[in-house]
């Protein structure tokens, strides 16, 4: 809040004598030609071009000479803040409040100078008492929205902001704070809104539309959250967060290509992480590209040995090639790391019965179900392993069990209706063959083309049950 303004500004030219002779006198030992009016053009020249010990030596002089005048202290107190001094800041806006205690913009800023110390509840009592003097103040309303912010209490620090908005809706930062409060508070519309009055007021902020684009995301709406991330790169090329989120929103649209490449502007400008690194993993294995998903996973548990989710996309991706021996050793390592991650253990079972382990898929399905009871997925690849190893019985329970869990599903009964089937249990398979045509009378004819033997005519064909890849279910 340091700022003078001059009525008649003084010429270019002047204003260069003017320093030019302020400089020469203090070379030869003191200012005493200078007016008040001088000095503070002086003061402020300096701060203006980031002299800020010149400037404090200018407004010492100016306390020297108006010894009963709280400007110059409020103005001490600015300048060392600048420079870091909070504690001597604050003593200089105490002498300022001395000698004037109802000067609203002392208060602002000594309120400034308590926040960025970490005194909130201090700063807000200063921007109260500002408040009580000026009502309308802008910058007391929005320095104590700032506070607000800081104690998380962002309903009152909104309510302080709107009447910010409100008295000073040209303020260059009011709105962008308001779609941040708005955004905290899960009022998105509310939040999107403010950002585009920010950027009503500002089109170059690239803050307000990453901030934007952000909100968008978590709106769902992933094609106008790409949008806001344009802009923002398009400001700054190098604006990272943004390339990062963007191909975030991608990949949430399905677009795993254009999500790779945003992903990899990250890594044009910044050394990469493991996020970005495992980000880039699920884009290249969503576009069928398994040794490239492969190469970024494994940069991802470089950076991050402990990244359980990237041993899990790796496994994934290295089954997709058939390395299926790489692709468990990867399994234990990301079970190792969360044990109780159910989706690991069933990537780790498909993985084993692709490579032909029945027993360890067992095992493996069997522990699924436990970590998981409602996993009908896994139910239904444990009961087709247990059928293809011979074990009927408990293929059948486990086939129950999905029936359970889903008694709508065509699909559900149709596979056990093959499973009873296959082993002879022809009524209960009729039974099942039937409920799944109720619930589905579009697969009627297949039903009975699959199965005339049970169902009725049609030619014959051997009813299979295909299974996916691991982590077919991410």
């Amino acid at each position: 809040m340091f700022d003078f303004e001059f009525d008649d500004p003084i010429d270019g030219d002047r204003s260069d004598d003017l320093i030019e002779s302020y400089e020469a006198h203090l070379r030869d030992g003191g200012a005493a030609f200078f007016d008040v009016d001088d000095l503070e053009y002086i003061a402020t020249t300096y701060f203006e071009t980031g002299r800020i010990m010149e400037a404090l030596g200018v407004v010492d002089v100016q306390i020297e000479r108006s010894a009963g005048s709280s400007d110059p202290w409020m103005r001490r107190g600015v300048l060392l803040n600048h420079l870091d001094r909070h504690e001597e800041a604050l003593e200089a806006y105490d002498e300022a409040l001395a000698l004037n205690p109802v000067d609203a913009e002392t208060l602002i800023n000594r309120g400034i100078t308590l926040d960025t110390l970490g005194r909130s509840e201090e700063a807000l009592s200063d921007f109260e008492r500002a408040l009580a003097f000026d009502p309308l103040a802008s910058d007391a309303l929005f320095n104590r929205a700032i506070a607000l912010e800081k104690l998380d209490q962002f309903e009152e620090a909104a309510a302080a902001l709107e009447a910010c908005a409100e008295t000073d809706p040209e303020h260059p930062e009011v709105w962008y704070e308001l779609g941040f409060c708005y955004d905290q508070l899960d009022r998105l519309q509310d939040s999107v809104e403010a950002y585009d009055r920010q950027i009503e007021v500002d089109p170059y902020a690239q803050n307000a539309w990453y901030n934007r684009g952000i909100v968008l995301n978590r709106l769902g709406k992933y094609e106008e959250a790409v949008s806001s991330y344009d802009f923002a790169v398009a400001i700054d090329d190098g604006f990272t967060s943004a390339w990062y989120n963007r191909g975030n929103a991608l990949a949430n649209l399905g677009e795993a290509q254009g999500a790779a490449d945003s992903y990899l502007k990250v890594l044009e400008h910044e050394e990469g992480d493991a996020a970005t690194y495992y980000n880039l993993g699920l884009a290249y294995d969503d576009l069928g590209d398994y040794p490239a998903a492969v190469d970024y996973f494994r940069r991802a548990v470089a950076d991050d040995a402990d990244y359980a989710d990237a041993w899990y996309g790796m496994g994934c991706a290295l089954d997709g090639q058939g390395l299926y021996a790489e692709a468990l050793t990867a399994f234990a390592r990301a079970i190792g790391l969360a044990p109780e991650e159910s989706e690991y253990w069933h990537a780790r079972a498909d993985t084993e019965y692709n490579a032909g382990h029945l027993a360890e898929a067992l095992r493996a399905y069997s522990h699924v179900v436990q970590l998981d009871p409602s996993n009908t997925d896994a139910w239904l690849d444990l009961a087709e392993t247990r059928l293809e190893a011979g074990l009927r019985a408990e293929a059948l329970d486990a086939f129950s069990q999905v029936v359970q869990l889903d008694p709508t599903s065509s699909e559900a009964h149709l596979r056990q209706a093959w499973a009873l089937a296959s082993i002879g249990q022809r009524e209960s398979a009729v039974r099942s063959f039937r409920r799944a045509a109720e619930l589905d009378p579009s697969r009627a004819e297949e039903i009975r083309r699959a199965y005339p033997d049970l169902m009725g005519g049609g030619d014959t064909r051997t009813g299979g049950l295909g299974r996916g890849t691991a982590g077919d279910e991410r």
